[in-house]
């Protein structure tokens, strides 16, 4: 049987640690809910924008990092923009999602899945590589025919091209990526 003084507790580290990777005062935001109001996947989501603000304000690490909000984020900055305290709402919800993959948190497998394919094309070729995205999506989740019938019309308009488009500093983009493994190491 769980204690519920256990889940109330709050993780004051964890507050100043989000405060600190994202450089925001959580103490600004006063819950008035606009982040949430612009949100475009809000509908999606069953944890607010505002909550996850209010459960990083009351220290509740797992409940913050359990949010499939954060998996959800399109990174739109929406909520940045109409934030009347000008919190960087958006970078919050990014330093969130790292703060979850670090920790093995998975609200959302499909959409970690995704991104993770996302990083690796971008790792790999500087940019995205939408085929090569595509299959590596598809590799990590086994879900062989969701939206194949996409293909043929993007193909014919020139949306999915066939080779990865030339980037010419791939090592500038190599080095990022060593760079954000070393700090999150």
């Amino acid at each position: 049987m769980r204690d519920d003084r256990t889940i109330r507790r709050c993780d004051a580290a964890f507050t100043q640690s989000v405060q600190q990777q994202s450089e925001q005062n959580m103490a600004l935001c006063y819950q008035c809910g606009n982040c949430t109001a612009g949100c475009p996947v809000a509908r999606a989501s069953s944890t607010p924008v505002t909550q996850v603000m209010r459960l990083v304000q009351a220290g509740q690490r797992e409940a913050a990092l359990g949010a499939d909000s954060i998996w959800l984020c399109a990174s739109c900055e929406t909520c940045t923009t109409r934030c009347p305290n000008d919190i960087d709402v958006a970078r919050v919800m990014d330093v969130l999602r790292h703060m979850a993959r670090r920790e093995n948190h998975v609200a959302e497998k499909n959409i970690r899945d995704f991104w993770d394919a996302f990083l690796e094309s971008v790792e790999k070729h500087g940019r995205v590589y939408e085929v090569g995205l595509m299959a590596a999506y598809v590799r990590k989740t086994g879900r062989f025919w969701t939206d194949a019938d996409l293909a043929p019309a993007a193909l014919g308009k020139g949306k999915l091209p066939l080779r990865p488009h030339p980037v010419t500093d791939k090592e500038a983009i190599r080095q990022i990526f060593r760079r954000y493994r070393e700090r999150s190491a």
